[in-house]
């Protein structure tokens, strides 16, 4: 068995690749650093500009107070609301949808194909969905930020993709012992998509928890403000009284940047700490969910 010996100039380019990515690595992780920087410093360090990349006056009183506080609360559990049932739903309406398209002995489904590839392109615009939203009395419903997004036709295409991947056998099989088209869907199907499901599922969820537009269109009631909507208001808006449960005195010595950056770190948590559930499906489910086309 002939081994290949590895020249300088294999050394030297991974060297390079691996410094180049982690270079990269290190400048994405810089905002990130300095914003959780500047949440857990002192007022007096952030007012005089002397934080970067470490903390200065280390405190945890500003996140502590975010986070308590009943208008982050509320918007916390508005958005875990959005974000669960609509990955749900999105999930699964986007598997079942994706099930028969990827029959092509079906007759017309390439025409359909067609139909669904041509949303990818054009849309009624702003207006006129938000005109659609208004007319089934969507405004200030949850509804109004789940059905419009519940199905994605790229998610719906990369599971299309994986399901065609599948042996036929498998099918061919269940309808021989009696198995009708949902049975072999639920039971067979579904449970071999777990890595690309999984993968979608991460998409989807994601899209939800950081979707701020759609509130901004549709909630008008303070009571339904999503947590993005809430992050914006703190942010651009400077909303900074409502962000924490302290009185005006006591606002009067806290930071507006320490409130906004702790804001910003506590409405990212939540989301990164799904990653390491769905890591081991990620990578996998998007890459068999592009073999075939």
């Amino acid at each position: 068995m002939h081994i290949h010996k590895r020249t300088f100039s294999d050394w030297a380019l991974d060297i390079f690749v691996y410094g180049f990515m982690i270079v990269l690595g290190l400048v994405t992780l810089l905002p990130i650093v300095h914003v959780f920087s500047k949440s857990v410093s002192s007022d007096w360090a952030l007012v005089s500009g002397r934080v970067n990349l470490l903390p200065v006056g280390f405190q945890i009183d500003t996140l502590v107070n975010v986070i308590t506080s009943h208008a982050f609360s509320r918007a916390f559990i508005i958005s875990v609301i959005v974000t669960s049932v609509g990955t749900l739903l999105s999930i699964l309406v986007t598997a079942i949808t994706a099930y028969p398209l990827s029959k092509r002995h079906l007759p017309g489904i390439s025409f359909i194909m067609v139909m669904f590839v041509f949303t990818m392109l054009f849309n009624g615009g702003l207006i006129p969905n938000y005109l659609l939203i208004r007319e089934l009395h969507l405004i200030n419903s949850l509804w109004s930020l789940i059905l419009p997004a519940m199905i994605s036709v790229f998610n719906m295409l990369v599971i299309k993709s994986y399901y065609e991947g599948l042996p036929e056998a498998l099918e061919e099989s269940a309808r021989i012992d009696g198995a009708r088209s949902y049975t072999i869907l639920f039971r067979i199907i579904l449970p071999l998509s777990m890595p690309v499901l999984a993968t979608i599922a991460l998409f989807y969820a994601v899209g939800f928890w950081n979707d701020y537009f759609s509130p901004m269109l549709y909630i008008n009631d303070p009571a339904l403000k999503t947590l993005q909507l809430h992050l914006r208001d703190v942010v651009m808006e400077n909303d900074t009284a409502n962000a924490i449960n302290k009185s005006a005195d006591d606002l009067m010595n806290m930071s507006p940047e320490s409130i906004r950056a702790a804001t910003v770190v506590a409405s990212t948590v939540p989301i990164l700490l799904v990653y390491p559930f769905l890591q081991k499906y990620f990578i996998k489910g998007v890459l068999i969910g592009s073999v075939k086309g």
